[in-house]
């Protein structure tokens, strides 16, 4: 019979879903197994073969945890809110809520078409509000522990896209969404104190299986440095700048000190400084930049402050103050002391203004560049030839004991910006109330005026508006809906205003595995025993490109959640992996403006679903990226029609020695490669197991029933199908994972070399177990042999057991 992929297919997704076979319930004596993929965002375009790989490989371990027993956790949901949805509506001329649902929908259907195994039961969708609701919730949790704040900060804008961006949504200082130039602008917005967990996020990864390369990109990121606090009086006054530095031993080097534009000293001493007027044309100009661009800072600029400097407390000199925009108020105080005979940018900067270069460290050539090596200390008064750790033990002693400085942790990493000036997101709960601002300022309190929404009345649902572009401005297109903006404060009952910013998308793909857990649960987010019960995700499966954005958010998040008691455990994923890309045919990233997409649902309709997952677990090692080859896929097909015609070729009799030792090699192997990942080697396996058999003649319907075992993970159809027919009571599915026998997988028979004076004239099968003079009888029996040695004197004969025979002749 012929197999005919797309009626079987058809066939066993329909069975697999009327039985609800991927359903799973918490079993509180069976061991769970959490496998998570990070869920798509739902474009207009669908899926492509980039995104099956990830899918198909996660399916796979899924498929084989629930063969050995495990009570596997495998959902799918969708990452429905954001920009992407937005911009896709305002293009299509459609409404977001509209578009959205119909693009989950075709995402659905797509990935149902490839049978992989999701508990469709829990479905989610970050912009519905069942869901958004407890993201509101949590919201308010942070604002309760004083996480959540709203504060005037300046942010990267978009003009075009009309739209805040992190940095992280920045490439190379440009918009990410559509390339385009981006400002700063100043707004207040509602900001989460992510920086205070840094030191927590770095703690946290020891305690989880990531890889290398996750980890550094993680602490990178983060951006720790240990170094010293270091206070200059100012001439102005009794105040003083203080910098973070990580080399204090240099301080006798300082020629000029840098305050980043924003640096509230500078509308303090506005008085004081006489050219104030530049100094105000300066921050203009530097706002126009990028925060990108200006740690780059490729052409060095800034204006000196005339009329104020400040004092080294280690010399006291006078030294002068600029004003730079290559220095940034996120990081460290937004003041640093210039040493520029060490650091090649200070260097740069004093060649432009003419600044004191002093050399503080022996070594290299300061004439030329800065010299950033290691060296004895000179000129630096008390640690005069000392190395550099005892200088800098040295010097933060100095600080301490003169009171004017101390040690100190500093991270790169800023608070997240949360808020977003766009329609398409959740609502933040919070309403603004003038009459609570009044008796918050006399309480001094934090946000004074901002007042939380009860817990009773979430979800604050998001009002339908038919223009929700936002404004030139940036004003969010939510303050256009007044009936909605306008309210009554739950606290006073007076009169109100909602806030009108919406969460960024990242909000809600910070926590949906928790959601996972319980998702219909109307009542709170998870109850805590399913939450408990499943725990940490076993194993994580995203992109390279969120190891540091999405990963970050989400363990940000789930700490945050911990330290308010609300789950048990601080790191919500035990193991994260990443995939490599799938380009196109051309080797380039695939995109519809190059016309090189490969579209899932035709590779489906012409070769069948288990081709493209067999395919895609066989196209490269699973991090690795890789071009589309489709001459490689239709070799896959052959093998998969290879199977299939083998499956007609079964006798009901027990298995040879050949079958016996292909069946559990594949077992062995397969199951090793499963679980470390190497799905491209998998494939490889069942291929090779099946070449081991002859062509032609009979195959004992008991290998193809373990053969089809080991198979199902990745071609679960074609599997399901031929065990049906070899008489199989139930669905592969709730089959358990074969076992090997090691005596099985030894060789009964080795090839060995024969060689005559050194050269080989044959290679012989013989036993594995043969003795030295059974190995030397047979040798010399070879009729190849023989014609080497007939008529001559053998003087010698050497024998490696299970490895060669070598007759040494006159």
């Amino acid at each position: 019979m012929e197999y005919n992929f797309n009626d079987i297919e058809k066939k066993w997704q329909k069975k697999w879903s009327e039985a609800k076979s991927f359903e799973v319930k918490e079993i509180a004596d069976k061991e769970k197994f959490y496998c998570l993929l990070e869920f798509p965002f739902p474009s207009g375009s669908g899926l492509h073969v980039g995104h099956v790989r990830p899918y198909t490989a996660m399916d796979v371990v899924a498929r084989k945890k629930r063969m050995e027993g495990k009570n596997v956790l495998f959902p799918m949901g969708f990452d429905s809110f954001g920009m992407q949805a937005e911009q896709y509506a305002i293009k299509t001329g459609g409404h977001p809520r509209e578009i959205t649902e119909e693009n989950c929908s075709t995402y659905k259907k797509q990935l149902e078409n490839l049978g992989l195994s999701f508990d469709w039961s829990r479905e989610i969708a970050t912009s519905r509000t069942g869901y958004y609701k407890w993201t509101q919730w949590m919201f308010l949790q942070f604002f309760k522990q004083g996480l959540a704040y709203k504060a005037e900060d300046t942010m990267n804008w978009c003009p075009a896209c009309k739209l805040a961006l992190t940095n992280e949504e920045l490439e190379k200082g440009k918009c990410e969404r559509c390339g385009g130039d981006v400002i700063q602008k100043t707004k207040s917005q509602w900001t989460l104190r992510m920086k205070d967990y840094s030191q927590k996020l770095i703690d946290g990864l020891d305690h989880v299986d990531y890889t290398d390369n996750i980890k550094k990109q993680q602490i990178n990121w983060i951006g720790k440095s240990v170094g010293a606090n270091v206070d200059f009086k100012l001439s102005a006054g009794d105040d003083k700048l203080t910098v973070f530095t990580t080399r204090p031993d240099t301080i006798f080097g300082v020629s000029f000190m840098v305050v980043a534009p924003e640096h509230p000293m500078l509308e303090k001493f506005s008085g004081e400084i006489s050219n104030y007027s530049d100094v105000e044309a300066y921050k203009v100009a530097s706002n126009k930049k990028t925060e990108m661009e200006r740690m780059e800072g490729k052409e060095k600029s800034g204006v000196k402050l005339e009329g104020v400097f400040a004092i080294n407390p280690f010399n006291g000199k006078e030294v002068p103050i600029f004003v730079s925009d290559y220095v940034m108020m996120g990081y460290g105080t937004g003041a640093v002391m210039a040493v520029p005979a060490h650091d090649q940018r200070d260097y740069e900067f004093a060649k432009k203004f003419g600044c004191e270069i002093v050399q503080v460290i022996e070594g290299g050539d300061i004439e030329v560049e800065a010299y950033a090596g290691d060296g004895k200390h000179i000129n630096s008064g008390f640690m005069d030839g000392l190395g550099k750790q005892d200088s800098i033990n040295s010097a933060i002693k100095f600080c301490e004991e003169n009171s004017c400085g101390e040690k100190a942790v500093n991270y790169k990493m800023k608070d997240w910006l949360f808020s977003r000036q766009r329609y398409w997101g959740e609502p933040v709960p919070m309403v603004y109330c003038e009459t609570c601002k009044k008796v918050h300022e006399a309480e001094g309190r934090e946000n004074a005026g901002w007042v939380a929404l009860p817990e009773s009345e979430l979800p604050l649902e998001l009002p339908h508006i038919d223009n929700y572009l936002p404004t030139d401005e940036g004003d969010a297109p939510l303050a256009r809906a007044e009936e909605w903006v306008n309210c009554k404060c739950p606290v006073c009952g007076g009169a109100a205003t909602r806030e009108t910013d919406t969460m960024p998308n990242w909000a809600g793909s910070s926590w949906y595995y928790l959601r996972y857990m319980d998702a219909n649960n109307s009542e709170e987010f998870a109850a805590q025993d399913k939450v408990n019960y499943w725990g940490q995700v076993d194993l994580y499966c995203g992109g390279q490109e969120h190891t540091t954005r999405h990963l970050l958010y989400a363990r940000f998040w789930h700490k945050a959640l911990y330290d308010a008691g609300i789950v048990s455990y601080d790191e919500p994923f035990s193991s994260r992996i990443s995939q490599g890309l799938i380009g196109g045919e051309d080797g380039q990233k695939m995109s519809k403006s190059k016309g090189n997409v490969v579209n899932p649902d035709d590779i489906v309709g012409e070769y069948g679903a288990d081709t493209l997952r067999a395919y895609e677990a066989f196209i490269a090692p699973f991090a690795d990226d890789v071009p589309w080859n489709t001459s490689s896929m239709i070799g896959v097909h052959r093998f998969l029609q290879k199977v299939w015609r083998y499956a007609d070729r079964t006798e009901d009799r027990p298995m040879n020695e050949v079958e016996e030792k292909a069946l559990h090699r594949s077992i062995k192997e397969v199951g090793e490669r499963i679980d470390t990942q190497r799905f491209n080697t998998v494939v490889s396996s069942l291929m090779e197991c099946l070449n081991a058999l002859p062509s032609e003649g009979d195959i004992s319907a008991d290998f193809m029933k373990g053969f089809v075992k080991v198979l199902n993970p990745v071609a679960p159809h074609i599997s399901e199908e031929i065990w049906e027919k070899l008489g199989g009571d139930n669905f592969l599915v709730f089959e358990a994972w074969p076992s090997y026998d090691e005596s099985k997988l030894v060789e009964s028979t080795v090839s060995i070399a024969v060689s005559v004076n050194g050269k080989k004239r044959d290679v012989i099968s013989i036993a594995a177990d043969a003795s030295k003079d059974e190995m030397e009888k047979l040798a010399l029996a070879s009729d190849n042999v023989q014609k080497f040695i007939e008529g001559k004197d053998i003087v010698k004969v050497i024998v490696v057991p299970g490895k060669m025979v070598n007759f040494v002749i006159k």
